[in-house]
């Protein structure tokens, strides 16, 4: 509980950090579709952030399963391939990052689908 807590509210802080950066530091010296590809990975951080805090949350409220807790790893994995991926093929310009970008998509989709399985089982 407190272990996916602690990581989502760091995401969720990196992904405000990340997006001032993207706004202020790299406006005007990189294209606008890398800009547009950073704030898609700002965009997915926040969102996964937010979704491993309330799996941290749900921990305390409901019996801890392998399923939910699966669901916060794949969740923070995703936010590294999926977003990590995005940042660094933004300051480099490297496509073939963006090879790596969809892993994190299909870790973002199973981590949700065994957050509805756990909400099922357990509610």
């Amino acid at each position: 509980m407190k272990t996916f807590i602690i990581i989502g509210a760091i995401n969720a802080f990196l992904s405000v950090a990340f997006g001032a950066f993207g706004a202020h530091a790299l406006e005007g010296k990189i294209s606008q579709k890398y800009i547009d590809t950073w704030n898609t990975g700002v965009l997915y951080q926040m969102f996964h952030s937010m979704g491993i805090l309330i799996i941290g949350v749900l921990m305390g409220n409901i019996a801890s399963s392998s399923l939910l807790n699966w669901s916060g790893w794949l969740m923070l994995i995703g936010i590294v391939l999926f977003s990590g991926s995005l940042y660094i093929l933004s300051l480099s310009g490297i496509k073939v990052l963006g090879a790596i970008t969809p892993l994190g998509g299909v870790a973002f989709l199973i981590a949700w689908i065994l957050l509805i399985i756990t909400a099922v089982k357990s509610m």
